[in-house]
């Protein structure tokens, strides 16, 4: 089976660059199933209905999200009647939506997705950690289905790659979201699941982690707020994972990262 995962979208140029490069990436990647992370989507804060229909005509299967996820208030009331937009999964009962579901792709196959949130430096929500196994418990790769994608958002490095060993062997791919820096960390844990600590966000790399650089400038020299964070609006690069698993375990054989357009250095999955 073959995955994509696609990095925070952030405002308009993110939201561009998704309609320019993602219908090109499925037509050449052939893709079973494509994962957004849309939480910076709606002026780089949550995500509005109207965006989340236009990614998913740009090609996203599935959209997941993060700290972000309800500062739209509208997002409360149509997460509920959208099955394929997954909040974290580790919400207290009764947050609207859900954080985990399974997905069929063109070919039946079954792709189980999960949007979880640390908490280091991060809201205090439930244990990620406990979250996750009742989901994998619940519904084990090779049994419940095919394949597994964890979106692991949140700010530590090193709770991403907890995460990782943590999932290893019970998942296809661990990725994590939120800090809006590719890692060149992208390989494969030891149990066959493949992991990259930061996918990079969908974005103009002309800004300070995707906004305008104005306005994040002067609260770091002058410690006082002036005006609300803008997204930039430059040529905007799509970044992402790829990856490629075994039919039979759901486990990788094949990860790699995903640049497109904007000033960073290109590149395609070649397997």
């Amino acid at each position: 089976m073959r995955l994509i995962f696609i990095g925070d979208v952030i405002g308009k140029a993110g939201r561009r660059a998704v309609r320019e490069y993602l219908p090109e990436l499925r037509e050449a990647f052939k893709p079973d199933l494509v994962v957004v992370n849309g939480e910076n989507a709606a002026g780089g804060f949550g995500i509005t209905e109207k965006i989340f229909d236009e990614l998913q005509d740009s090609g996203a299967d599935v959209i997941t999200l993060g700290n972000h996820a309800f500062d739209q208030r509208e997002a409360m009331v149509f997460i509920e009647r959208t099955d394929n937009l997954l909040r974290p999964v580790n919400y207290p009962a009764g947050t609207p939506g859900k954080g985990a579901g399974v997905f069929t792709t063109q070919g039946g196959q079954q792709v189980l997705v999960m949007n979880v949130m640390g908490l280091v430096m991060m809201n205090p929500l439930d244990d990620p950690f406990a979250a996750v196994e009742r989901e994998l418990s619940a519904c084990p790769m090779g049994v419940g289905c095919d394949a597994v994608i964890i979106d692991m958002h949140c700010e530590a490095t090193s709770e991403k790659m907890a995460m990782g060993h943590f999932a290893d062997g019970r998942a296809s791919l661990v990725v994590g979201t939120h800090t809006h820096i590719p890692t060149a960390d992208h390989h494969i844990f030891p149990g066959g699941t493949a992991f990259q600590t930061d996918a990079g966000m969908t974005a103009s790399y002309d800004s300070i982690i995707g906004m305008d650089k104005e306005e994040p400038l002067n609260r770091f020299l002058r410690k006082i707020p002036s005006g609300r964070m803008i997204p930039a609006l430059g040529d905007p690069t799509m970044c992402g994972v790829a990856v490629e698993t075994d039919n039979k375990t759901g486990l990788a054989l094949n990860i790699s990262p995903i640049r497109m357009g904007g000033p960073l250095q290109a590149v395609l999955p070649d397997f």
